[in-house]
Protein backbone atom coordinates (compact mmCIF):
# COMPACT_ATOMS: atom_id res chain seq x y z
CA UNK A 1 0.00 0.00 0.00
CA UNK A 2 1.45 3.32 -0.98
CA UNK A 3 1.37 6.27 1.35
CA UNK A 4 -0.60 9.39 0.55
CA UNK A 5 1.80 11.47 2.62
CA UNK A 6 4.63 13.35 1.05
CA UNK A 7 8.06 11.79 1.71
CA UNK A 8 9.02 14.31 4.43
CA UNK A 9 5.84 13.69 6.40
CA UNK A 10 6.17 9.93 5.96
CA UNK A 11 9.71 10.09 7.29
CA UNK A 12 8.51 12.00 10.37
CA UNK A 13 5.77 9.42 10.97
CA UNK A 14 8.27 6.56 10.63
CA UNK A 15 10.67 8.23 13.08
CA UNK A 16 7.83 8.80 15.53
CA UNK A 17 6.79 5.16 15.38
CA UNK A 18 10.37 3.99 15.96
CA UNK A 19 10.64 5.78 19.31
CA UNK A 20 11.08 3.39 22.26
CA UNK A 21 7.77 4.26 23.90
CA UNK A 22 5.94 3.11 20.74
CA UNK A 23 7.74 -0.22 20.47
CA UNK A 24 6.07 -2.16 23.28
CA UNK A 25 6.41 -5.92 23.05
CA UNK A 26 3.05 -7.58 23.47
CA UNK A 27 2.19 -11.19 24.10
CA UNK A 28 0.51 -13.09 21.30
CA UNK A 29 -3.27 -12.93 21.23
CA UNK A 30 -4.75 -16.18 22.52
CA UNK A 31 -8.39 -16.56 21.46
CA UNK A 32 -8.85 -19.82 23.40
CA UNK A 33 -7.95 -18.11 26.65
CA UNK A 34 -10.44 -15.35 25.88
CA UNK A 35 -13.12 -17.97 25.16
CA UNK A 36 -12.43 -19.73 28.47
CA UNK A 37 -12.59 -16.46 30.42
CA UNK A 38 -15.90 -15.51 28.78
CA UNK A 39 -17.38 -18.97 29.42
CA UNK A 40 -16.29 -18.92 33.07
CA UNK A 41 -17.82 -15.47 33.51
CA UNK A 42 -21.13 -16.47 31.89
CA UNK A 43 -21.37 -19.74 33.83
CA UNK A 44 -20.38 -18.01 37.08
CA UNK A 45 -22.98 -15.26 36.64
CA UNK A 46 -25.60 -17.86 35.72
CA UNK A 47 -24.86 -19.86 38.86
CA UNK A 48 -24.92 -16.68 40.94
CA UNK A 49 -28.34 -15.72 39.53
CA UNK A 50 -29.71 -19.20 40.27
CA UNK A 51 -28.36 -19.02 43.82
CA UNK A 52 -29.88 -15.56 44.37
CA UNK A 53 -33.25 -16.69 42.98
CA UNK A 54 -33.15 -19.69 45.33
CA UNK A 55 -32.58 -17.35 48.28
CA UNK A 56 -35.36 -14.97 47.27
CA UNK A 57 -38.05 -17.47 46.29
Amino acid sequence: MTSRLNPDDQQRVDEYLQLPQHRVERRAFRPWLLLVVVLVAVIGLGLLSRFLSYLVL
